[in-house]
Formats: structure tokens, C-alpha cells, sequence
């Protein structure tokens, strides 16, 4: 367990960009995003206040979920570079801080979620603040080289959210989003993970760069990614796909796939500087796959009233 409530708890008074960043803003916009898109495509219409609040209450707790990451894992940011800079680890914000925000945050987002939608989205969000905290932080992160591909989940879960607000429940096309971002999601890190050197080694955390090679690490991506695809694909034949997506898809998936090709044939013994280009533009064009996949689902549904929707 870590000691991170002990970490700084000292600590100089916090900015209010400091509360924002606990909160992992970055995360939060993704998590915003693809739940806004789940919203918006599902068959039933939402009030665009009810809509609004439960957008909202969804970001809060996509927000408690960082807080409570950053507290539990302060001791392991410290040392690595891309994160000794949060406000935990940099002294910012005390450990017991991060934790009595992200509990708070946490309580709040699923009852007002609760009570300006509907119980069963509210239960969704509530398992997706656990699984990303207890599941992913506290167990899987620091014991197996699979953390990133279970742990995936709680960042899937946001579109399957946002659907529930909207419908009340599941189905094929919210399982099917969901689906898209967890398989996703390990090639997307893996990459973030070769470029990110000795972080995650002298951190203690078995990420596959460190258990298996990074040889073994860049075939995983080419296999994950080919498995993607078809995924993605399928997206395109339910009731929320359609000709403007499969076009999308079809030219996001080619290159998606060109660019694990790239990685998975790169030696060991290329120069450094030509591999982290490599590597780094492969993690960066990832989070275009996954935005312009949902943008292309949004203006497949919002063709749909002028008969240019689905099939």
C-alpha cells in the first residue's frame, strides 16, 4: 500500500489550478467527450438541461477518479518524470487532500447523476470510479504486466454512461463503444510506455516495456491494434453507424494499422531519435483515432433527421 496520505502533508498552499489539475483535466475531457457521444447518439431524446447536468456530474466523477489515483500512487509519481509534477508528488496538495476531495467528488457525482437521470446510470458511474481506483490503482497497476488491458475498462465505460442517461440501460451499440475504447486503450499506452523509457522500471511498475522487452511490447500493439479494427468496423452496421462512419473508420483503421506495422518492424538497433518519432507520433495520432471515431459517429447522427443517416 502506499504512504502517499503521509506525502507532504505539510504542504504550501494550493492554487486553484492545482485542485484542477488533481482532477487530471486531460482525462476528464476524453472521459466529457465520449460521454457526450453516447448521449447524443442513442435513439432517445434528452432535455438539454437534463443533459447538461449529467454531463457534468459525469466530468466530476471522471475528476474524482483522478484525485483518488493521485493520492494512492503519489509515491510512485514522484520518480517518474511525466508525472513528478502533479500536485501531490510537487507538494502542492497533501495526500490526505486528494483523498477527501476525490471521496467527496465521488459521493456527489453519483447522487446528483442519480437524481437528474436516471439510478442506473448513476450505478455505471459509481462502478466506473471503482474499478479506475481500487481495481486499476490499488491492485492491477502494481501487480501484472495486464494492468492497462483490464484496467482499460474504466475509461471505456464514459459512452456506455452516456447512452444510460439517455435510454436507461445498455445494448448492442453501447457495448459496441465500449468495446472500441478497451481495445484501444493498450496499444494507445504501450506506445506512451516505449517512448516514456525507464519511468514505469524505476517506478516499480510491471508495465509490458518492463516485463516482457520492448520487442514483445511493439508486437502486442500490432496485435491489439489488428484486433481493433474489426471492432471499430462493426460499429458501422448498428443502428448508429452508417456510410459516414465506415468511411471514417475504413481510413482511420488503414493508418492506424500502418503506423503498429511501423513500430512492430522497427529494430533495436535504430537511432534513438528516429525511434521515440516513431513511437511518439504512433501514441499521438492514437487520440485522433479515438476522437475523430466518436466525431464520426455524431455526424452520422446528426445527418439522420435530412435522410443521410443510417443504412
Amino acid at each position: 500500500m502506499t504512504d502517499a496520505t503521509t506525502i507532504l502533508d505539510q504542504s504550501p498552499e494550493a492554487g486553484f489550478g492545482d485542485y484542477v489539475a488533481l482532477l487530471k483535466p486531460r482525462v476528464m475531457s476524453l472521459v466529457v467527450f465520449t460521454a457526450l457521444a453516447g448521449l447524443l447518439v442513442a435513439p432517445v431524446a434528452v432535455h438539454p438541461f437534463v443533459a447538461f447536468c449529467a454531463i457534468l456530474f459525469i466530468a466530476i466523477g471522471g475528476g474524482a477518479s483522478g484525485a483518488l489515483n493521485m493520492w494512492w500512487d503519489a509515491d510512485i509519481d514522484q520518480v517518474m518524470n511525466r508525472t513528478k509534477n502533479r500536485p501531490v508528488p510537487a507538494g502542492k496538495i497533501s495526500g490526505g487532500e486528494a483523498l477527501a476531495l476525490g471521496l467527496a467528488l465521488s459521493g456527489m457525482s453519483v447522487i446528483m447523476l442519480g437524481l437528474a437521470a436516471n439510478w442506473f446510470a448513476a450505478g455505471l458511474l459509481a462502478f466506473t470510479i471503482f474499478f479506475y481506483a481500487v481495481v486499476y490503482t490499488m491492485w492491477l497497476k502494481r501487480s501484472t504486466p495486464q494492468n492497462i488491458v483490464i484496467g482499460g475498462a474504466a475509461g471505456a465505460f464514459p459512452p456506455m454512461i452516456g447512452w444510460a442517461v439517455a435510454t436507461g440501460g445498455v445494448s448492442v451499440e453501447s457495448v459496441l463503444m465500449f468495446a472500441l475504447i478497451f481495445m484501444w486503450t493498450p496499444p494507445h499506452f504501450w506506445a506512451l510506455a516505449l517512448f516514456m523509457k525507464d519511468d514505469y522500471s524505476n517506478a516499480g511498475v510491471p508495465m509490458l516495456t518492463v516485463t516482457h522487452g520492448r520487442r514483445a511490447t511493439r508486437a502486442h500493439i500490432l496485435v491489439y491494434t489488428l484486433l481493433l479494427a474489426p471492432l471499430a468496423l462493426g460499429i458501422a452496421a448498428t443502428s448508429i453507424g452508417g456510410p459516414i462512419y465506415l468511411a471514417a473508420s475504413l481510413v482511420l483503421n488503414g493508418l492506424f494499422i500502418r503506423g503498429a506495422i511501423r513500430i512492430w518492424r522497427r529494430e533495436e538497433t535504430a537511432a534513438e531519435a528516429d525511434a521515440y518519432l516513431t513511437e511518439k507520433k504512433f501514441f499521438r495520432f492514437s487520440l485522433s483515432y479515438l476522437f475523430l471515431h466518436f466525431v464520426a459517429l455524431l455526424a452520422q447522427a446528426g445527418l439522420a433527421p435530412y435522410g443521410l443517416g443510417g443504412w
